[in-house]
């Protein structure tokens, strides 16, 4: 197959149709850049929802992952190996914590954190067994397993996947008020993104999450932060708490932590906290493998040097000014932080699903969500040049529906 249509056609004929993809065939890509079957290029303005904070083939990241693949790709948790070592201690120094649980994906890393919120609960605060309850929040996206689309209220991911499993309480995002309304006896967490991605880059009122974590230390509940899209850079600090001098009890990542190569996910939390988890209660067998560690441990030095949240807050406050001219000119609202924005569009001009496919006619990507929004979340080593010509592009695919 040579030709982008005919991948195409064979993919929506021989695969579940649990994505609706752009109709474009990627090929190969370098930083920000992707190039079709065709030889097409395009800015990529998606990153892999935040999984490509560093680029496309960063040299770094590359040169980690071959050196480790000649190597030792895999032993399972059944023996050490020697890449785990710097890898807790160097993700345990950047979020502050004593410990990690390393797994895969981002869903598995939030179950991770739910197991052992409960566990926590039942064996430190001493909540009656089997009655631990979690605070959510409206319009909420952590993942896709059962227990996860149980609290969803995004009604693609949520219906007709029941029976759901209990022990949520959903409360209006943004709204300290609500989750303090919602804490009882049997509560052990308040799970929350700091920043709402799937939802459209909804950034909550200032002092939210401060008020939050005022409440937790309170009622003696955990704070989890789902960082898997808003951490590692992609808001101009390492993590979007940071923005509220807020540290969560446990820190949910992925995503970014994989440097784009490898699925990598992770819980952070101290002692105290994930003490509670004991040899054959949780695991995985690709968890923390030799291949992972490596990469996240390019990553986290990465990380380290402040580089890339710098310029991440940088170029973000330059995409968002421009961003912010388009107001009134096809453009409803403009939310985000750092190198991370969610557009909606006027929904009397266009669906965000059009205007991304006019973008992308254009030679951008991005993606929509809920209909009218378009979300933005270039590579954080994207140019400034690329990243002006981006947002030129996309005032431009806006004008033609006008």
């Amino acid at each position: 197959m040579s030709k982008s249509s005919e991948h195409i056609d064979v993919s929506e004929r021989r695969s579940a149709h649990n994505y609706h993809p752009l109709p474009v065939v990627i090929h190969e890509a370098h930083g920000a850049w992707v190039t079709d079957v065709e030889g097409r290029r395009y800015l990529d303005f998606l990153s892999g929802y935040s999984s490509l904070n560093f680029g496309h083939g960063n040299p770094k990241i590359i040169e980690a992952a071959q050196e480790q693949l000649k190597n030792l790709t895999l032993t399972s948790r059944a023996f050490y190996h020697d890449q785990f070592a710097a890898f807790c201690q160097g993700l345990g120094d950047l979020t502050g914590k004593d410990m990690v649980l390393p797994m895969n994906t981002g869903a598995e890393a939030v179950e991770t954190a739910i197991k052992v919120a409960r566990k926590w609960g039942y064996l430190v605060k001493g909540v009656a067994r089997d009655q631990a309850n979690i605070i959510v929040m409206e319009d909420n996206f952590h993942g896709r397993t059962t227990t996860i689309v149980s609290f969803s209220t995004d009604p693609d991911a949520h219906a007709d996947f029941g029976p759901y499993t209990p022990g949520f309480k959903i409360v209006k995002y943004g709204s300290a008020e609500a989750v303090r309304e919602a804490i009882d006896a049997h509560t052990v967490a308040v799970l929350v993104e700091p920043i709402q991605g799937e939802a459209g880059v909804l950034v909550p009122p200032d002092g939210y999450l401060t008020q939050i974590r005022e409440l937790c230390t309170e009622h003696n509940v955990l704070m989890i932060a789902d960082e898997i899209q808003s951490g590692l850079g992609r808001t101009g600090k390492t993590f979007a708490c940071e923005h509220e001098g807020v540290v969560p009890d446990i820190y949910v990542l992925g995503k970014a932590l994989g440097g784009g190569v490898v699925p990598v996910s992770a819980i952070a939390a101290d002692q105290d906290v994930l003490g509670v988890i004991k040899p054959g209660q949780h695991g995985s067998t690709f968890g923390g493998n030799p291949l992972a560690c490596a990469v996240a441990n390019a990553v986290i030095e990465m990380l380290n040097t402040g580089e890339y949240q710098e310029r991440a807050a940088r170029l973000g406050e330059l995409m968002h000014t421009r961003l912010g001219e388009l107001i009134g000119n096809g453009v409803v609202t403009v939310r985000g932080r750092g190198l991370w924005a969610g557009v909606d569009i006027d929904p009397s001009l266009a669906t965000g699903r059009a205007v991304s496919k006019a973008l992308m006619d254009r030679g951008v990507l991005a993606k929509d969500t809920h209909g009218s929004t378009v979300r933005l979340a270039p590579p954080i080593v994207i140019s400034e040049e690329d990243l002006l010509h981006a947002v030129d592009q996309l005032a431009d695919a806006i004008a033609s529906f006008r």
